[in-house]
């Protein structure tokens, strides 16, 4: 073994991907240092008010037929309560034709199991009323649906569609609800995001947008930094004095 030319290699391919390993390990201490200081993300279990269940008076097969569909493909059926009052939260299977995801369309629909009412409002309103009661009864404020992950709510937080709302504080919390679990899926604010940032960016590479370019960059860096550590391993074995 050439242990000049591998001392050469272990020095520049060392130099190069050094930075990804002190980004890594870098932001990898601050994702420890979030698990110890930022809460768990919020539980998965149904939110939003209670209910007067004696107030139903219609069935399930009653409200589905009162959707005015023609015999609709039904998935699912919840009864949520929303203002206190009792609202069947029904699913059905959207058109083969139709490809772009709305509230109206491939969401939920909301039918009161009081009078039979259909009112496509209920869905913001449910959400609106869980992120409230998760926020200690504070007002808050629709500034988003989401139908795909964006660079605040990652992909790792899995649920969508989500509503986001914003509580209007100093500390500009926000948070996200999911109609269909009926619950929170993510917590943050203008610090907590700040941290999240830098993890997202500087250990996952976040900041390059396209998966396929960041998981391409992702296996070039770690390909290399095995190259260093073997490199070094064969400069300890070349170097190493020899036996008399």
């Amino acid at each position: 073994m050439n242990s000049r030319l591998i001392r050469k290699l272990h020095r520049w391919l060392g130099l190069a991907f050094s930075v990804s390993v002190l980004i890594a390990s870098g932001s990898g201490v601050l994702h420890n240092v979030m698990t110890r200081t930022q809460a768990p993300p919020p539980p998965v279990k149904p939110s939003g008010g209670g209910m007067d269940v004696n107030a139903i008076k219609l069935s399930v097969a009653e409200a589905v037929a009162k959707l005015g569909d023609d015999k609709p493909e039904v998935l699912a059926v919840n009864l949520r309560g929303i203002g206190g009052q009792p609202w069947y939260q029904i699913f059905v299977k959207a058109p083969p034709t139709q490809k772009i995801f709305t509230t109206t369309s491939n969401g939920p629909r909301y039918v009161s199991a009081v009078d039979g009412r259909v009112d496509p409002a209920m869905d913001e309103a449910y959400a609106a009323e869980i992120a409230s009661k998760f926020l200690g009864g504070a007002s808050v404020k629709k500034t988003d649906y989401l139908t795909n992950f964006n660079s605040e709510y990652i992909n790792i937080f899995r649920v969508l569609p989500v509503y986001r709302f914003d509580a209007g504080d100093a500390l500009e919390t926000r948070v996200y609800v999911s109609t269909t679990t009926g619950s929170m899926t993510r917590h943050t604010d203008r610090q907590r995001q700040f941290e999240a940032n830098i993890f997202t960016n500087f250990h996952k590479l976040g900041f390059i947008p396209n998966k396929d370019t960041r998981d391409l960059v992702l296996t070039v860096v770690n390909i290399g930094v095995f190259l260093v550590a073997c490199l070094g391993i064969m400069l300890f074995f070349a170097t190493r004095p020899k036996k008399k």
